[in-house]
């Protein structure tokens, strides 16, 4: 026979919004595992949350009432330490008992049992299962202590004089398993009982008196007015939401916002979604200004045209659903208008001066106490800006060199220089605008409707809001070089200061997003296929900064962008091997890296791989030792190779080595290494015919500048020892 399901549910005041999934979740998910370790829930148990703004519960399936009796072996001491030479029980064990709250009459009951070391005393008993009041008010006790609580507040009990701490006052308990209370069990100064409460307008039965564990879903959407499901509510939402939008239309749909889906779900208990409106007067301001403002300040959904351009339409989640509507509608349509008007009017007033007048303010504005002004970082990002530009467009001039005369060279590197040093001055203006000063999210975003308003070039106004880019993982990369180069400088401005002057990021503390900056100069420099050295850039970084930081601060800047590379590797599914190999060589530009990655895993599959992964080993612990007493020359005479097996090592890699070379100076990695696997067969020969530290000096020296040379050749792609097992 099943055992019967049980139902937990915990009523208090709105919870906070952001947390309530991670509640709900959370309290479900504790109290099963709490039930199953005490073996209270059956193997096939299985646990359903719910969570609305007022309730967290959990629904667990198939719950003992007691869980069964259990045997218990327990260790004691060693034979020789329990009983003496006559067999009776010494002092130690007789304490021992006396301590499990026996005597010496258990002495017979004990087991010898001998672990591989001595005969040691076991003794064995039956331990009584827990009751499920014993079991789940422990089990209560510990899903309320584990909520990731995001603030803990203080209230008094009804008595008067006790009081308790949760995330909100709780004012109702249920534990029902079947149709039974289960008797005994409190939380928070209350009783487990059966009733619960549901909408607060627009609930049919107040209390409600549940049935059953298994009725409380059905009894409150039907007798409440409230989904408890916080899964089903959000899906409701997206329904109908949609269905609103398709009423409107005209092909407009809904904003897509996970994260403001699940704060609405998490505000209503039954959702009515209404369609609402603005003037469309507004819409001449910025709709990224617009969105903003209704989606952070009034939690609705705007709607949007097929082409992403904002409608003067919006829908908003309400959490009652009267007979007539329209006074909830036009409530949200007053709400509203004061907000976007605020919009409108910060717009019109930023815009009555040009962006570049507003510059000189940023040198009032603190960045850091050890590296100034956001003033003082404006002109460092545009050094470092210009210096990148240089690089860039020389790296592409040679690229494309029978592409530009002198001439037209000249002006392309001039207008590139000029835009970017534009851009780069400009970036940080929009931060003291009266917009950006009431909506932070818009930086960048505003500074780009206002150097187009001033009449800039695009490429500048596409970099002012661009050089924040990427801002998460995933996000889009600069659209133009402008925008690249200038999202470059601010990077790396801000991790070279930071690693300059120590501040650098630990285990659980990122305040600059140290390694966000990072990975966003590993994206841009990798998915653009930037011709730049992450050396060079670092050095171009640190004269901005004179005398504020430390040099040395750079060697530990490359090391972290490195790991932080090589772990965004393993994430893409390269393997450990692979990427090791790779980035052992610490490859300047980090634009190759994904196809040298291509062509170690290429040449992993090759049957000579394993073979010339050892010998590169090998060969690397001979010079490592060798070269501790001095550099070793790669350069052989030919004169003085002795034996067969060298001179058909010297005479493959006079052979091969120059036609590899060449492949990896066109890029072909892949064709570099596969050319290089023919000299598995003389690399195996050599090893088993050649002593290489003989005792006469000068061939010694002649066969280590062998292996000099075969390891340059074998290992620009890739450190192939790495790839050894």
């Amino acid at each position: 026979m099943t055992a019967p399901n049980l139902l937990v549910e915990l009523f208090v005041e709105e919870l906070p919004p952001k947390a309530l999934q991670k509640l709900g979740d959370a309290f479900a998910g504790v109290l099963h595992e709490q039930l199953a370790a005490q073996g209270l829930a059956e193997a096939g148990s299985r646990v359903t949350a719910y969570a609305s703004p007022r309730r967290l519960a959990a629904h667990v399936t198939q719950v003992l009432g007691a869980a069964p009796d259990k045997a218990v072996s327990q260790k004691l001491m060693p034979v020789a330490v329990g009983l003496d030479a006559q067999g009776q029980a010494t002092p130690a064990l007789l304490k021992k008992l006396a301590a499990l709250g026996l005597d010496a009459a258990a002495l017979g009951g004990l087991k010898r049992v001998n672990d591989g070391k001595a005969e040691v005393l076991f003794h064995e008993s039956m331990a009584r299962g827990a009751t499920l009041a014993e079991g789940l008010q422990k089990a209560l006790d510990e899903a309320i202590r584990l909520l990731p609580i995001p603030k803990v507040m203080r209230y008094q009990l009804q008595d008067g004089w006790s009081s308790v701490h949760f995330v909100r006052p709780a004012h109702g308990l249920v534990a029902l398993q079947g149709s039974e209370v289960v008797a005994g069990v409190q939380a928070l100064g209350l009783t487990a009982g059966r009733e619960t409460h549901g909408h607060r307008f627009e609930a049919q039965a107040e209390p409600i008196a549940l049935r059953d564990a298994d009725s409380y879903a059905q009894q409150l959407r039907e007798e409440g007015a409230v989904i408890a499901s916080f899964a089903e509510r959000r899906a409701e939402i997206a329904r109908q939401l949609a269905a609103a939008a398709a009423q409107v239309g005209g092909g407009v749909r809904p904003i897509e916002d996970d994260a403001l889906l699940d704060e609405v779900t998490a505000l209503v208990e039954r959702p009515n979604v209404l369609v609402c409106a603005f003037e469309e007067e507004f819409l001449a301001v910025p709709q990224e200004c617009l969105i903003l403002t209704m989606k952070a300040n009034q939690k609705y959904f705007p709607l949007l045209h097929e082409s992403g351009r904002l409608t003067h339409r919006f829908l908003v989640v309400s959490n009652i659903t009267p007979d007539d509507p329209s006074a909830v509608i036009q409530g949200n349509e007053r709400v509203v208008r004061p907000r976007l008007a605020d919009a409108k009017f910060f717009f019109d007033q930023d815009r009555k001066k040009p962006l570049a007048s507003r510059v000189e303010q940023l040198a009032k504005v603190v960045y850091h106490n050890k590296l100034g002004t956001q003033g003082e970082r404006v002109e460092r990002v545009r050094h470092i800006a210009k210096a990148i530009a240089a690089q860039l467009f020389d790296a592409l001039a040679g690229q494309h060199a029978e592409q530009l005369d002198s001439d037209s060279g000249d002006l392309a590197r001039e207008y590139l220089l000029t835009c970017v040093d534009n851009a780069a001055l400009l970036a940080k203006a929009d931060l003291v605008t009266d917009m950006v000063g009431e909506f932070p999210e818009l930086q960048g975003v505003m500074g780009s409707y206002y150097a187009v308003g001033d009449g800039l070039p695009d490429e500048v106004a596409h970099a002012i809001e661009d050089h924040y880019k990427p801002r998460f993982a995933g996000d889009e990369l600069p659209r133009e070089n402008v925008g690249l180069v200038v999202a470059l400088a601010d990077k790396l401005e801000t991790l070279v200061g930071m690693f300059g002057i120590g501040n650098l990021p630990t285990g659980d503390r990122d305040p600059f997003a140290l390694r966000r900056h990072a990975l966003g100069v590993i994206r841009m420099l990798t998915e653009r296929e930037l011709p730049l050295e992450l050396p060079a850039l670092l050095a171009a970084s640190q004269p901005a900064f004179g005398s504020l930081i430390d040099a040395g601060g750079n060697a530990l800047l490359q090391d972290f962008i490195y790991d932080r590379l090589a772990g965004s590797l393993r994430e893409q599914g390269y393997s450990a091997q692979e990427v090791d190999a790779v980035i052992a060589l610490r490859p300047a530009r980090l634009a190759l890296v994904p196809r040298q990655l291509e062509a170690v895993r290429a040449f992993a599959t090759l049957p000579e791989a394993p073979a010339l992964a050892a010998a590169n080993k090998r060969v690397a612990n001979i010079l490592k030792k060798a070269e501790a007493e001095g550099a070793v020359d790669p350069h052989v005479n030919e004169e003085l190779l002795q034996e067969q097996a060298e001179q058909d090592l010297y005479a493959a890699l006079q052979r091969f080595v120059p036609e590899a070379d060449a492949q990896f100076d066109r890029g072909d990695y892949t064709a570099s290494l596969q050319t290089l696997a023919v000299l598995r067969a003389p690399v195996d020969a050599f090893f088993d015919d050649v002593m290489v530290n003989t005792d006469d000096l000068a061939v010694r020296l002649n066969r280590q500048g062998l292996l000099k040379r075969l390891h340059q050749a074998m290992n620009r792609v890739a450190d192939l020892s790495r790839l050894a097992v």
